[in-house]
């Protein structure tokens, strides 16, 4: 029996497909910064300094290791729109399949590595016996939902290459409820503590996945998500491995570049790397708002490359794009205008706010100097050519290197700053020379 069906008649890439899936990111992805505000809000009530501490840190550990998986999201996008592209529903189904266990075999190791784990992350990171005390608590209890929270994962990247970025939101809308909802009885209501912060986050994990498992069920109902042979098909593991590399080593790279960014600010003392570190939520705002139209990017290239189908390819990359442009010059005009205000609310110490107001135009910059990389990452993520986004990325890594080499010393932290914004533009630039041969495969 054939396991493919001839490819569906391409339906048109408009301006009104490219909001429909972008816009529920950008709502989701608004959501974020919600629950860590509750997490710390909830257990402010405790009138302890500690326990706020050990939230914070065990959640940044977890969200530190749980990144790294994040491949199977982006890689996932990829080549599910691809295979719907193809018409190939039988592989649509079966890379769930293949997703899923991949996602709850990583959280199950992490399960059994969390000694270690947590050992490393308070070797490089250590803090008071009470608040080490504490955070080992929560993460102990916490990284139970490690293999839903991986999990979901692969479900998001699955729904977004099915255009269907609603059903993202809901599962972050739903998480966020219930862990919300959780943290308020049993923190204020039964004053678990800590313990009751782990156990509502534990909660809404593993009841998200229930939900993208629901949302999920229409790849259910097709035979292949069972079909062993397919699911475990070594061509397609190595396929995916391949991709899932190139994507954690790119992630890495990118890692690499903010982590020493930071450390570097911390050369020029204590004033200048709070100023940076409030430039960088600007930052995450940008991501966070771009990656809707980045994602509209996945999975309409996706499709279009997967059905070989060129001018689709084309459009789906210029639209998404162009959205993202605007966007990205709305942001630069209300960071220039409402960056000021944003930045004393953000830091009360007047030597951090005319610092941070100091380096602002580099903020201001960055939308519209970031813009190529962010969208033809989605592009290049669309057509699964992320070997070139690996080598791209390390061409990027070492051209940012060089530059802070020549503009920290005799510039300081502008230098610094000039030095991230041009590694944002070379590997812009780069993706950008690569995009011709991109369009060539499709054909």
């Amino acid at each position: 029996m054939s396991t493919s069906e001839a490819p569906e008649t391409p339906r048109a890439v408009t301006h009104r497909r490219v909001l429909r899936i972008a816009l529920p990111v950008v709502i989701s992805n608004a959501t974020v910064p919600l629950l860590g505000a509750v997490d710390t809000g909830v257990v402010g009530q405790m009138g302890q300094a500690a326990p706020i501490g050990a939230v914070g840190i065990g959640a940044i550990v977890l969200t530190a290791v749980y990144w790294v998986f994040g491949f199977l999201r982006m890689g996932t996008t990829g080549l599910a729109a691809q295979a719907r592209g193809q018409g190939d529903r039988a592989e649509v189904a079966a890379l769930l399949s293949r997703v899923l266990m991949i996602g709850l075999s990583a959280g199950l190791a992490l399960i059994l590595l969390q000694k270690p784990l947590f050992w490393a992350a308070f070797t490089v990171s250590p803090a008071s016996d009470e608040v080490e005390g504490l955070a080992q608590h929560y993460m102990a209890i916490r990284i139970w939902s490690a293999p839903a929270a991986i999990a979901i994962f692969g479900i998001l990247g699955w729904l977004i290459a099915a255009e269907r970025t609603a059903a993202v939101l809901a599962i972050q809308v739903w998480m966020n409820c219930i862990n919300i909802a959780l943290d308020v009885v049993f923190v204020i209501g039964l004053g678990w503590g800590v313990g009751g912060v782990a156990i509502a986050t534990f909660i809404a994990e593993w009841s998200g996945l229930g939900l993208g498992l629901w949302l999920c069920r229409s790849a259910f109902r097709h035979p292949s998500w069972r079909d062993w042979p397919r699911v475990f098909d070594r061509a397609r593991l190595v396929g995916m491995a391949r991709v899932n590399t190139d994507i954690l080593i790119r992630s890495l790279l990118l890692e690499a570049v903010f982590l020493s960014f930071m450390f570097l600010g911390s050369d020029f003392g204590d004033v200048t790397l709070a100023a940076n570190q409030v430039l960088v939520q600007f930052l995450h705002i940008t991501a966070y708002a771009l990656d809707g139209f980045a994602f509209s990017a996945e999975a309409l290239v996706g499709q279009a490359y997967g059905a070989r189908a060129l001018s689709g390819f084309r459009r789906a990359a210029l639209l998404s794009s162009a959205w993202g442009l605007m966007l990205n010059l709305g942001l630069a005009l209300g960071f220039w205008a409402l960056g000021p205000g944003i930045i004393d609310l953000m830091a009360k110490d007047p030597q951090v706010q005319a610092a941070a107001r100091d380096f602002l135009p580099w903020i201001v910059a960055a939308p519209v100097l970031g813009l190529g990389a962010w969208m033809l990452d989605g592009i290049f993520i669309g057509a699964t050519r992320t070997g070139d986004m690996r080598n791209m990325m390390l061409v990027s890594a070492l051209i940012y290197a060089a530059a802070v080499l020549l503009l920290v010393t005799p510039f300081g932290n502008h230098g610094l700053w000039a030095a991230l914004l041009i590694s944002f533009v070379a590997r812009g630039v780069t993706l950008g020379l690569r995009y011709p041969a991109l369009e060539r495969s499709v054909a």
